[in-house]
């Protein structure tokens, strides 16, 4: 193997590699807060020290999809701290940089603007917990590219077909063509890659001496039959991938025997689950790239929170515990006893000679307690060690592993779903909870209208982006498509025959499974926009409220009254959907659809109409009897088009004044859940030392593509 020399620093890269940094995770946690703030300063200050030529990171750097403002403010704190200096950045960019970043309003590399003075770049996709959402489809890194201190790239606006177009880089003699590609439903990626929908383009000059980097953000190990990327789907002309979402650290680059390029996964730089694959010793990669050549070096985190884990099996101890016995519960907790203990002093031992590591380690035991056993009071243990582990809550984890293998597949156990040991590689997720749930449900209780498919990838955008409309609009949309369909075939107005209808028009959707993600899609894209309109109008309302307050003064007849204590409790946020003390001549008339403007909602904020909420609970024979026309009524509306929302209306309060008035009480927040990023078994590898050097030109082991 040849060797990397320091001579030939003007001819090499120098990379700082991370992923899944999660900047935000348990930021209200009195013990863990600051974990994820801690090492992503380290990692920051280890670029800073080794003089980068730029740091890759490969998505998740914020867990929450909207993060808070400590998070975002610690975030620009030390991306200002360290990435921001006099030293000159040594390569150049031959790429048109319009096209790597064509979604920005600066369509250029931050290092390149003459109003910034950027030391160490940093090279940027999205992940699953922070990648775009809303109307105009924004992210938190896109504000970090807007202030121009991080450049987001890979990231992927069509739904049909995705043109990966490399950042090329050089320095010297070496040319990197860097690819990205941020986070991607699986599925559907899934889906793209095998209908050939998916080109990484490549440099028409001298292509062969690109040294090719990809970094992505998938499931890498399977999760299902369509939901993870193998990797034999990605192009054998790559030298190097650079795996993220994936949060067990295997940052030593493996081969791909069939795709001969290399892979590596540095995992995450904080523990978000107590799972094995977190348990392994955390790193972050500084690879080395001079022409064809690479080398890995791995750096050990060492502001990382210890976490220690372990698996107890009751029944292989049958020499010490009698299921017959009355104090065996108490026998079971002392010997957990001595395994915490034994724990903590492992932990003990390894913080030694890290100061900045925290104190307080996280603690897993694991008890499989199958066989006639029972659990003891979790509570009451963890009591004991308040003081001494960041986690006393989660320390002992129940389960019944053997006895859930013996158990019919073909039943469906929610509970085993949610107890399943996470070694078996095995995530929930929302969406397959959803499509498991009416694939066993009786028939009576599945759905007749909807796919489990179009229902679960609402939920899951209800439970993770906190588009309260989603279920709602994907509702609606079918629900309309419905009623075209049957409208257009005619159907007689008999129950039988609609059903029947509907039915067939149901199954011919399920195999469609593309016009069936379009309509998946164009709801979640009125949702977006309904949330997006509703903030316009919430932010147009303290105005709003402040000319009201103004016209109370001459309109009550009540003048020892003061207008603001005539206004009563409700803080009468106009939203447009309702409203108060409009005439019953333009009742009709003023009807909003979703297409109207903020401009429009402002000139109609001081008449108001009395809410009309629709009738829930429709049934399609409703809905059908829906569709016939009302000869009161024009013809030429298109009520398809003009629908009222009534996720958002507001519950009317009465004040008793001289005079009537309605006032709309905003409602609460939906709290955030979010999804855990999945994790993989863990495994032990090298030492901290060792390094990964395959100095050989991979050219002459490429397949001509």
């Amino acid at each position: 193997m040849s060797t990397i020399n320091s001579q030939d620093d003007e001819d090499s890269f120098k990379i700082l590699i991370a992923t899944d940094i999660h900047l935000g995770y348990l930021e209200k946690d009195p013990v863990r807060g600051n974990d994820t703030f801690v090492t992503f300063n380290e990692i920051l200050d280890h670029a800073q020290k080794n003089e980068v030529d730029f740091i890759l990171l490969g998505g998740d750097l914020f867990h929450d999809n909207k993060p808070s403002r400590k998070t975002v403010h610690s975030c620009l704190e030390s991306l200002r701290k360290y990435c921001m200096g006099d030293r000159p950045v040594q390569f150049e960019i031959l790429s048109d940089q319009a096209v790597n970043f064509h979604y920005s309003k600066f369509p250029w590399v931050n290092y390149q603007d003459r109003n910034l003075n950027i030391s160490i770049p940093i090279f940027s996709i999205h992940g699953n917990h922070d990648d775009p959402t809303g109307a105009d489809a924004l992210c938190a890194l896109d504000i970090l590219n807007c202030a121009g201190l991080l450049n987001h790239f890979g990231r992927s606006t069509s739904v049909e077909k995705i043109d990966i177009s490399p950042i090329l880089l050089r320095k010297g003699r070496t040319k990197i063509a860097l690819y990205g590609l941020g986070a991607i439903p699986d599925e559907r990626l899934y889906r793209m890659f095998v209908n050939k929908q998916v080109t990484m383009l490549r440099p028409k000059e001298d292509e062969d001496s690109w040294f090719n980097l990809f970094v992505i953000h998938q499931n890498r190990s399977k999760h299902g039959a369509t939901n993870y990327i193998p990797e034999q789907f990605l192009d054998d002309f790559i030298d190097l991938v650079v795996w993220g979402h994936e949060h067990e650290c295997k940052i030593t680059p493996s081969q791909n025997e069939q795709q001969h390029f290399y892979v590596s996964q540095p995992g995450s730089s904080v523990v978000t689950s107590l799972s094995p694959g977190e348990a392994v010793k955390k790193h972050i990669g500084l690879l080395h790239v001079n022409e064809k050549k690479m080398k890995m070096q791995k750096i050990a985190l060492e502001t990382v929170r210890t976490f220690h884990m372990e698996d107890i099996v009751l029944a292989d101890h049958l020499d010490l515990f009698n299921p017959d016995n009355p104090k065996v519960t108490q026998a079971i907790q002392a010997f957990c006893m001595e395994k915490v203990e034994s724990m903590l002093d492992n932990a003990e031992r390894e913080r030694l000679g890290n100061p900045r590591q925290p104190e307080k380690p996280l603690i897993r035991l694991r008890v499989d307690y199958a066989g006639g056993f029972e659990p003891f009071s979790v509570h009451r243990f963890s009591q004991k060690y308040m003081d001494r582990v960041a986690n006393p809550k989660d320390i002992i984890y129940f389960f019944r592993h053997r006895e859930q293998k013996e158990k019919n597949d073909n039943d469906l156990n929610f509970g085993k779903l949610v107890s399943r040991p996470a070694s078996e590689g095995m995530t929930l997720r929302v969406e397959d909870l959803v499509k498991q749930y009416f694939q066993t449900a009786e028939k009576k209780v599945q759905l007749s209208l909807l796919t489990e498919r179009g229902m679960g990838e609402a939920v899951q955008e209800f439970v993770d982006k906190e588009e309260k409309d989603a279920i709602e609009e994907l509702v609606k949309f079918q629900l309309e498509k419905t009623q075209r369909f049957l409208k257009e075939r005619r159907t007689d107005a008999e129950e039988e025959k609609i059903d029947e209808e509907v039915r067939k028009f149901r199954e011919s959707r399920k195999k469609n499974t593309e016009e069936e993600d379009e309509e998946v899609r164009e709801a979640m894209t009125r949702a977006r926009a309904l949330r997006s309109e509703d903030a316009v109008l919430i932010a147009a309302s303290s105005d709003e409220e402040l000319m009201d307050t103004g016209m109370k003064g001459t309109v009550d007849s009540d003048d020892s009254l003061p207008a603001t204590l005539s206004r009563g409790r409700g803080s009468a946020r106009g939203r447009g959907r309702g409203a108060r003390g409009q005439s019953s001549t333009a009742r009709g008339s003023s009807r909003r659809g979703r297409g109207s403007t903020s401009q429009e909602s402002a000139s109609s904020s001081r008449t108001y109409k009395p809410v009309s909420v629709p009738a829930k609970n429709k049934t399609i024979m409703d809905a059908f009897r829906s569709l016939k026309p009302d000869p009161y009524l024009n013809s030429s509306k298109s009520y398809s088009e003009d629908i009222i929302d009534d996720s958002d209306l507001e519950d009317i309060s009465i004040v008793p004044s001289s005079k009537v008035n309605q006032r709309l009480s905003t409602t609460s927040s939906l709290s955030k859940r979010r999804s855990e990023s999945q994790t993989s078994r863990g495994v032990d590898f090298e030492s901290d030392e060792d390094e990964f050097d395959p100095f050989k030109s991979t050219a002459t082991s490429r397949r001509t593509k």
